[in-house]
């Protein structure tokens, strides 16, 4: 008892230690997002020594930050959307039929997640601009294209939980395949999806290398605005680290609501 009580203590101790390592950046952010310019190259780890909101509303006007915010949020909502839509139907049609092929198309899908953007990027814009797709509908159907594989298989990871004779007594009751989905397995997959969604709103919402190729300045995202605070020879890491402290705010609040269908979530893929 004695050797498990310590034990625990030690775990508890790593614990609070890697949080506070966590932690550390978000404390760099916030406290020097209240200070001048001048204050912060000359002591960036010290509390601000007379806090100021100036920055953030600078940041705020800066950024034109209603009009990035509103791109952000319709980029990311509508293809996190579209990604859980189509990458649970795909799950669902992969792991209901088992068949060499869909073993195959399955194989496809993981090996898609080992490709980098980057060997890509070029050929993607380029093909896009032929068609004149080169604008916020244009990035979010990019984003479903590489969101959906790595979606596909954590939706038939959960798929092999479920089992079959729900469909089997749904389709002696009536009920067609769309039907079956999305009244009987789509809910029941609702824990992934929230993991689904959280993974894809951090890489969408964060993201700048794609949008900084396909969106013009009156549709960018608010790090493409934030880029602005960074200049060839000067650097207002005042009004960046003011204007990153907003931007993490809606990313910050989904989390906590969707908080426990997140920890279901991933329990629910360790366990199977």
């Amino acid at each position: 008892m004695q050797s498990k009580k310590r034990n625990l203590r030690i775990l508890e101790v790593l614990g609070i230690l890697l949080a506070l390592l966590w932690l550390f950046p978000f404390y760099l952010m916030v406290t020097n997002a209240f200070k001048t310019n001048k204050e912060i190259f000359a002591n960036v780890m010290s509390i601000p020594s007379d806090p100021t909101i100036d920055n953030f509303i600078q940041a705020f006007i800066d950024l034109n930050f209603m009009n990035s915010l509103f791109n952000s949020l319709l980029i990311t909502i509508i293809s996190i959307l579209l990604i859980v839509i189509f990458s649970s139907m795909a799950g669902y049609a992969l792991a209901r039929n088992k068949s060499r092929l869909s073993g195959v198309i399955l194989l496809l899908f993981v090996a898609a997640m080992l490709i980098p953007f980057q060997s890509v990027m070029i050929t993607l814009v380029s093909l896009f601009g032929q068609f004149d797709f080169l604008d916020r509908f244009g990035l979010i159907f990019m984003y479903l294209g590489f969101g959906c594989s790595l979606a596909i298989f954590l939706y038939h990871g959960a798929m092999t939980g479920i089992s079959k004779s729900l469909d089997e007594s749904a389709t002696i009751d009536g009920a067609n395949k769309f039907q079956i989905f999305y009244h009987i397995i789509f809910p029941l997959l609702k824990p992934i999806s929230v993991t689904v969604a959280i993974l894809n709103m951090i890489w969408i919402w964060n993201d700048f290398l794609l949008p900084s190729l396909v969106l013009s300045d009156a549709e960018a995202t608010i790090p493409l605005s934030m880029f602005q605070f960074f200049g060839q020879y000067t650097r207002q890491w005042h009004l960046a680290l003011a204007g990153l402290t907003i931007a993490i705010i809606p990313v910050i609040v989904f989390y906590f609501i969707a908080q426990k269908q997140i920890v279901k979530g991933v329990a629910e893929g360790a366990v199977k």
